[in-house]
């Protein structure tokens, strides 16, 4: 199924900018109205991954409605134009094809399905896993006993959400470090990509390396086929990790846990910041959520 995903995302992005671009074309040299509602159906499909990479925060709503909502409007005028006699061949099925795509990727590709991971539950203590340095120098774990710190899996710089992420973490660094929390990112990219994506910050997080992706598959979070179909080509392995957020007492103890179903859905820093404000309170309790 994983695979299937992988396929299809990279399906989707280059059927979406072929269509859009057709559409336009037509349309422009005379073609029916119709075609103006494959346009409709197309290009909110390839302006949304576009603009992927600028997104300020990294989260979408559930069901990307205001987009949906155009992309039914394209469908419904192809099919009157058809209903009116005066749709040329293939209208029709593409703006079906591409709600269709659009659909899938809503409902089906967004959703991680992930397996349990009962190793990562709040209160639990953190395994003991090996992460590599940018320099390939060894990072257990282990070395952070007695701190608190912010474990963030991302799948690599290749992911827009994963990038948003970090950037709105590096944001509120201030106030984790008020809070005494080292903020550490994993991902199991090449450590040349990981090198590079550190030089783009200014404030001291921990970029570490995730060697084979040894440590997703200790912890659960391993997500074989988890890349779009061709970025292997980049350099990227197929397999990466599962979107993760966890937060770890100085007791090694796991207080918050966040196991996203949506990779477009991340949790906000504010999440993390309440936590620690009520475990120094000693108000956690029932207030520590995993997701």
């Amino acid at each position: 199924m994983n695979r299937l995903k992988s396929l299809f995302i990279s399906l989707l992005v280059f059927t979406a900018v072929l269509i859009a671009g057709y559409s336009i074309w037509k349309f422009g040299t005379g073609g029916s109205w119709g075609w103006l509602g494959v346009t409709l159906t197309a290009v909110p499909v390839v302006l949304y991954f576009l603009n992927l990479y600028h997104y300020k925060t990294p989260r979408t709503s559930e069901n990307l409605t205001p987009l949906t909502i155009v992309i039914d409007i394209g469908v419904l005028l192809t099919l009157y134009s058809r209903y009116q006699g005066v749709s040329e061949p293939g209208v029709v099925p593409l703006a079906l094809l591409m709600l269709i795509g659009w659909t899938a990727y809503v409902h089906w590709y967004s959703k991680l399905k992930r397996p349990d991971a009962p190793k990562l539950a709040v209160g639990e203590k953190l395994p003991d896993v090996t992460l590599y340095d940018v320099n390939g120098r060894p990072v257990p774990t282990s070395d952070f006993a007695g701190q608190k710190v912010l474990y963030l899996f991302y799948r690599g710089n290749w992911c827009p959400f994963c990038m948003a992420q970090i950037r709105e973490i590096a944001g509120q660094y201030r106030q984790l470090a008020e809070r005494n929390v080292q903020v550490v990112l994993v991902s199991p990219q090449p450590q040349e990509k990981t090198a590079g994506l550190a030089r783009k910050f200014d404030v001291p997080l921990r970029f570490l390396v995730d060697k084979d992706n040894a440590a997703a598959r200790q912890l659960g979070i391993a997500h074989e086929y988890g890349i779009p179909a061709g970025y292997e080509l980049l350099g990227y392995d197929a397999e990466t990790v599962l979107p993760t957020v966890l937060l770890v007492a100085e007791n090694g103890r796991i207080l918050y846990a966040d196991l996203t179903d949506n990779y477009r859905i991340r949790p906000e820093p504010a999440q993390f910041l309440r936590v620690l404000d009520e475990a120094e309170t000693g108000e956690a309790g029932s207030s520590l959520t995993s997701s």
